[in-house]
């Protein structure tokens, strides 16, 4: 028979194996503290930070960003609401998760496999995992095929977890269509809308739209690559995993949305004619059948905002949420909340339909199930 220090010494260690690398006190079975770093410091990237610094189960060591201005300050005095942290941001990520020993590393820089899989691999070979908002991350294996399969065998090697998402993609188009399937029987189909009113979003999201631009303009730069909202392919590919359906091809087709009349937001007039944003349509299509479209509308003045699903089954569903979910206010729940869930997962390279449902706590009791307070 064990002993109190060997049964809890074995505890630990069960513990340890199945949810990762964090420790529990004696045999309280109370979480430590997720220390986390912060791998990017863009506009939500900071967002991220405010919201990590919100979580009594967080302990925020570290930030990281390339952006020389930003480098040898105190993340907080970078907010919007500054503060002391005492946490002075890095150049260099292999010195910060040196330094620090994280548990996980909340990762935004760019949306792009070929930009993100060094810094990636530079992670997960300490041993870390990470959950980033890049959006080819959320789905890698069309398009990035042999990044996706390196990065996934030196996170198995090294026993660490790494997951893509995000708002779109991430939940609203792809997570969410599918967890609506489950009620179904049968399903022939999935369509899902994105409406956003781009006045009520940061500028540099409404210049990504094209907002203002003549309409010429707007097509040269759809030709270059720098007006293109990256991840509906990515949904398209994620769906259709969960759905067991092999497409014959995804399209994608970016249009300019004009004005008809004079449309603004707070930093930008668009007059009639000129561009007020960006539709976007991706479909997965099989011998000429459209299992998914994806239909992403983002304009100045666009009516009736919201975000819905189709589901063409049995039975339909159809699902709508009135104005929509605001990106900048979600993306940062999304990453922080998905940490914990990190800890269970697989080691390797993970989707979205890995992950068990998110919400901002920490732990769901798997005892004492009760919601209602003992007031007698």
């Amino acid at each position: 028979m064990w002993g109190k220090a060997g049964f809890c010494d074995f505890l630990r260690l069960l513990l340890r194996r199945k949810l990762g690398r964090h420790g529990y006190s004696e045999c309280t079975l109370r979480l430590d503290k997720i220390k986390v770093v912060q791998y990017g410091l863009g506009p939500i990237g900071l967002r991220i930070v405010e919201f990590l610094l919100t979580r009594p189960w967080v302990e925020l060591v570290g930030a990281v960003d390339i952006d020389r201005t930003k480098v040898g300050k105190d993340v907080g005095q970078l907010l919007a609401s500054p503060k002391r942290t005492g946490i002075l941001v890095g150049e260099k990520g292999a010195d910060v998760l040196k330094q620090t020993s994280p548990d996980a590393v909340t990762h935004a820089t760019s949306s792009s496999m070929n930009t993100i899989q060094p810094q990636l691999l530079e992670i997960v070979d300490n041993g870390v995992s990470v959950v980033s908002t890049a959006e080819e991350l959320t789905y890698p294996f069309a398009k990035h095929p042999e990044l996706a399969n390196a990065l996934d065998q030196r996170a198995r090697k090294t026993k660490a977890v790494v997951l893509g998402t995000g708002i779109n993609p991430g939940f609203l188009l792809d997570t969410l269509a599918v967890v609506l399937s489950g009620v179904c029987q049968k399903v022939n189909s999935i369509r899902a809308e994105r409406i956003v009113d781009s006045s009520r979003r940061r500028l540099q999201f409404q210049k990504k739209t094209g907002a203002g631009m003549a309409p010429s303009e707007f097509e040269k730069k759809v030709a270059e690559g720098s007006i293109k909202h990256v991840g509906l392919p990515e949904s398209v590919g994620l769906i259709s995993l969960a759905m067991g359906w092999k497409v014959g091809e995804i399209q994608e087709r970016i249009t300019p949305v004009i004005a008809e009349k004079e449309v603004r937001s707070d930093q930008i007039r668009v007059q009639p004619g000129a561009v007020a944003g960006v539709r976007q349509v991706a479909k997965g299509i099989l011998a000429g059948q459209e299992l998914v479209v994806l239909d992403l509308r983002m304009y100045i003045g666009a009516p009736n905002p919201h975000d819905s699903i189709l589901i063409d089954g049995t039975p339909p569903v159809d699902m709508t949420i009135r104005g929509g979910v605001h990106g900048d206010t979600a993306t940062p729940a999304i990453i922080v909340n998905a940490i914990p869930k990190l800890m269970g997962l697989e080691p390797g390279l993970r989707t979205m339909l890995d992950v068990p449902p998110l919400s901002p706590r920490l732990d769901i009791p798997s005892e004492d199930r009760s919601v209602m307070l003992k007031t007698f």
